[in-house]
């Protein structure tokens, strides 16, 4: 029987976890989702791997017996993909938004024609997962944007920082402003990310900069589409200044913020893999470019 690895993945951050919702932000899914992958893969393999509870998700025993192989399946597969990566010379490089990485097509373009046999992918991942594929493997490193859950655990070099503004419609009173005082939009209707994406969705909407005043969310979204929709049909949204050169909508306009901290951008990969002399070598490239573009 083949067992898919999302689902072992899934499955060894419950076990982690001890927790659906823990392990949920964890791997930035909705809780719902994981209930329903985590059973899939008992009904796979035809055994009860968790005994449910108020308390969360303790281990049967067929649990511990599974969870005690899993990390070396995965290891395993890693390993393997890795190797096959370098056999077939691809590096996959994950990004959530075009002011992140900026500069990052050109050194990709000057490093294809330094080193003609390695191919780059460019994934760009919506922002329902911040990690933009390092959180589930499915790239080797990622230019991301700070902070969101679970970098812990991966190799992260700053890079820059950009100012975060305000998306609001064109019709809002505000709109005619020269800088927003971020009290001002304490009582606005912000857009928010899934609650799945913890520490990303509380910087987004600034959380720690209200000095207890309360967030109301009037929207929900992951895709810059959506995002800018939700904006022009009422709600506000706090966004990195580059925003206003590379997304824009006839009835949204971006104005700067006075009182809120400032975005912080990365280049992220996870920690413990073997290294590649030639990822190092991109890698590098870009965070120079970065750093003083």
């Amino acid at each position: 029987m083949d067992v898919d690895t999302r689902l072992l993945r899934y499955f060894a951050a419950v076990a982690e976890e001890g927790s659906l919702t823990g392990a949920a932000q964890k791997l930035f899914v909705s809780q719902p989702s994981l209930t329903k992958q985590i059973r899939r893969l008992e009904d796979d393999l035809g055994v009860p791997l968790f005994a449910r509870s108020r308390s969360g998700m303790a281990l049967t025993e067929a649990g511990r017996e599974f969870a005690a192989r899993v990390p070396a399946l995965l290891e395993d597969w890693d390993e393997a993909v890795q190797a096959t990566g370098r056999t077939a010379r691809v590096l996959r490089l994950g990004f959530l938004d075009a002011g992140a990485v900026g500069s990052v097509h050109e050194v990709i373009a000057e490093f294809r024609q330094a080193q003609p046999e390695w191919r780059v992918e460019l994934r760009q991942f919506d922002w329902s997962d911040p990690s933009a594929g390092l959180a589930r493997g499915e790239v080797d490193a990622a230019v991301v944007r700070l902070p969101f859950p679970g970098q812990e655990g991966l190799n992260v070099r700053e890079l820059f920082v950009e100012e975060r503004g305000v998306l609001m419609p064109a019709r809002h009173p505000l709109a005619n402003s020269g800088t927003v005082e971020f009290p001002e939009l304490w009582d606005e209707p912000f857009v928010a990310a899934g609650a799945e994406t913890g520490a990303w969705r509380e910087h987004w909407l600034a959380a720690e900069e209200r000095e207890g005043h309360p967030v109301r969310v009037g929207a929900v979204t992951s895709r810059p589409d959506e995002w800018l929709g939700a904006v022009a049909a009422g709600c506000v949204a706090l966004a990195p200044a580059s925003t206003a050169r590379f997304y824009s909508h006839p009835n949204v306009v971006f104005r700067p913020v006075r009182g809120v901290s400032p975005s912080r951008v990365g280049l992220a990969r996870p920690k413990g893999r073997t290294r590649e002399a030639a990822l190092d070598e991109l890698l590098e490239a870009i965070a120079r470019r970065l750093s003083r573009s």
